[in-house]
């Protein structure tokens, strides 16, 4: 059996399992700052805050009652 016929679909199912790991979301603030994610952001702790990562990485803190929204990006 060729190397190639079995890496293609490997190659295949890597990529498609990755592509549903993450769920872009929005999260917009009540000044009307918007922040896009990687993922859902963490619910908010006992401390009041949100935590979650922007796309650039850049680690994010928000105090809960500023979020006006988090919602999946379209």
């Amino acid at each position: 059996m060729k190397i190639q016929s079995l890496l293609m679909p490997l190659a295949f199912a890597c990529c498609a399992a990755l592509a549903g790991c993450s769920t872009s979301t929005v999260v917009t603030l009540q000044n009307g700052t918007q922040y896009v994610t990687k993922d859902a952001p963490k619910t908010k702790g006992k401390d009041g805050f949100y935590e979650f990562e922007d796309i650039s990485g850049k680690t994010i803190r928000v105090r809960a009652d500023e979020v006006a929204t988090v919602k999946e990006e379209d």
